[in-house]
């Protein structure tokens, strides 16, 4: 027996001493490479090494965190600039990574020295089709003291106390006697002996013609108006969407996107993949108003409105008193009455305003303080604003919710210092969420439940059809600096669903994480339904080593999906 017992002991101590010599490595996700090449003096080293070991970067001892991980910051000096990294766990017991950077200056402003332009923009930036009023904007870096010409006849003026001499910039307004045809426009430089040198633009400009169709309808269930041509990463800015067969009167394109006139001082923009155009001769959309009818049924209210076309609108929210208003393009008052039926159980009045021409609106006060959604579409020629109830029971073993597990498949999201990445571990917390609600009685409808890729446009129809209570959006945040930024942050597009996001975010911020935000109008495409509240929540910054090591602990993944939980109850006792 002793002899079994000091064999467990000598196995156990041969254990314990492996665990406490790890094999050391380094094993970097930022930098990616040996050698690098930057034009910023601030750069990050991040990754991760062995649990137990030790780690130096040029002799200065690095913080590793339990997980491995780490972040390290540079300021780099213009030149080159060697980087040595050890980690270790005993001085016979280490690795080294060597990482060569080289920062190189931005060059100082560069004039041109010749009879040349150099470069010639032209705003909108794109091919374009344009219209009489239209604005071309045009900006070349040339020889400074010359005579700059678009066209031959739309003179570019020298900028003063321009930072670079040379700049030339000037604006014209497309006349109703311009011939563009496809063309690329000419601009000529001139000096004072009168030498010039001729240099078409990168893009080509043409008059959207009287012969060409120009009245498009909408096609698919996602077609969408964007305010304007700005860009990001998560896109335009969105007007909103729009049902299918709805007409637009097309008035000219920027790249792939069509210029719609929605109104005397409205236009919006529409990808050229989301309209098909009726025959030349097709009448512009407009109508006077008819019927209106106000009810309810066993599970909505509803607003009709009689129109002779399908006319593009937008919604919007109030709250304090909380309303929907509905704005219809191309619509003339032409209502003597509304019939209000004394069946609605949300609607407590709705009204009509001709705000402009061809902008009439409706407004529609609610009974509750919360939004619980709405959707607008076309029976017909007849719109349809469809109203959802507060539930009359408020308990989560009443409601249906979803939980949306950001990214998945080949949309990995961010990535951490050790190699997590955000769709494993967004899936990870949402199961949890999703078991802790069905316990509450609640039934639960998930984006998904394994590891894989579903798009967004996917999400948006498959919750629309659904039509949970809620939805929850779960992510993980990510940013270049790895070491500052972290905490947690949360994120709604409507301010009457702004309620839902801000009680999950005071929850979640129980949990000690530093405060991001609750953010509003976040342009996320699983945040722009108007159908029922969603609120998207980014747990914390997956970038960060810190908030890293938080969310690949099992433990605090449960304590989330249990704060988001109590923020959702927390709503839903503030809607009694």
């Amino acid at each position: 027996m002793k002899i079994l017992f000091s064999t467990v002991a000598m196995f156990i101590g041969m254990v314990v001493f492996a665990q406490s010599t790890e094999r050391p490595f380094i094993k970097l996700v930022e930098p990616t490479k040996t050698t690098i090449n930057v034009k910023a003096a601030r750069s990050f080293i991040i990754g991760s090494t062995c649990k137990t070991c030790n780690l130096t970067i040029n002799g200065a001892a690095v913080k590793v965190y339990p997980t491995g991980a780490f972040a390290y910051e540079l300021n780099l000096k213009p030149g080159d600039t060697a980087f040595n990294l050890i980690a270790f766990t005993a001085p016979d017991r280490s690795v080294n990574k060597k990482l060569n950077y080289n920062y190189t200056l931005p060059p100082p402003p560069d004039t041109v020295k010749t009879l040349d332009m150099v470069s010639i923009e032209t705003f909108p930036e794109g091919n374009l089709f344009v219209m009489p009023g239209d604005r071309i904007n045009f900006k070349v870096k040339a020889l400074t003291g010359c005579t700059v010409v678009a066209n031959g006849n739309i003179p570019l003026y020298e900028m003063p106390n321009n930072k670079m001499p040379g700049i030339y910039q000037g604006e014209y307004v497309v006349k109703e006697t311009d011939s563009f045809l496809v063309t690329k426009i000419p601009v000529t430089i001139t000096d004072r002996t009168g030498k010039a040198v001729t240099k078409p633009t990168k893009y080509w400009v043409s008059m959207f013609g009287p012969l060409a169709p120009n009245i498009a309808v909408t096609k698919g269930r996602l077609a969408h108006l964007l305010y304007g041509l700005g860009d990001d990463r998560l896109g335009g800015a969105k007007i909103g969407y729009l049902d299918s067969m709805v007409m637009l009167n097309v008035v000219g394109k920027v790249r792939s996107q069509y210029k719609v006139r929605l109104s005397k001082y409205r236009t919006a923009f529409i990808d050229d993949d989301a309209v098909s155009f009726l025959p030349k001769g097709s009448f512009t959309p407009e109508s006077l108003t008819n019927r209106w009818t106000v009810y309810g049924d066993s599970a909505f209210d509803y607003v009709q409105l009689g129109l002779s076309a399908r006319l593009p609108y937008q919604s919007f929210q109030l709250v304090d008193p909380s309303k929907i208003v509905v704005d219809i393009f191309g619509a003339t008052n032409n209502t003597n009455w509304i019939t209000q039926l004394e069946n609605t159980k949300e609607i407590k009045n709705v009204t009509y305003e001709q705000i402009e021409d061809e902008i009439f609106r409706i407004t529609i006060e609610l009974k509750h303080a919360q939004h619980w959604g709405h959707s607008i579409y076309y029976k017909g020629n007849m719109l349809v604003i469809k109203v959802k109830r507060q539930p009359e029971n408020l308990a989560l073993n009443n409601l249906t919710i979803a939980v949306d597990a950001g990214h998945g498949g080949s949309n990995t999201g961010a990535g951490g210092p050790t190699g997590s990445s955000e769709k494993m571990l967004t899936l990870a917390v949402s199961l949890k969420l999703q078991k802790l609600l069905e316990q509450a009685g609640a039934k639960v409808i998930m984006t998904r439940t394994t590891e894989k890729f579903v798009d967004n446009k996917e999400r948006i129809l498959f919750y629309r059809d659904s039509v949970p209570d809620l939805l929850i959006s779960v992510h993980l945040n990510s940013t270049g600096d790895p070491i500052r930024a972290k905490g947690t942050s949360s994120f709604y597009r409507y301010i009457g669903f702004k309620n839902l996001s801000n009680a999950i975010h005071k929850q979640i911020l129980q949990l000690g994480l530093n405060d991001q935000g609750n953010n509003g109008s976040f342009n996320f495409m699983l945040n722009s339904p108007i159908e029922y509240p969603n609120a998207l929540v980014e747990t914390l910054f997956l970038s960060n080593p810190e908030d890293e090591m938080k969310i690949l602990d099992e433990n605090f993944q449960q304590q989330v999906a249990e704060k988001i939980v109590q923020g959702i109850k927390d709503f839903l006792e503030g809607c009694k």
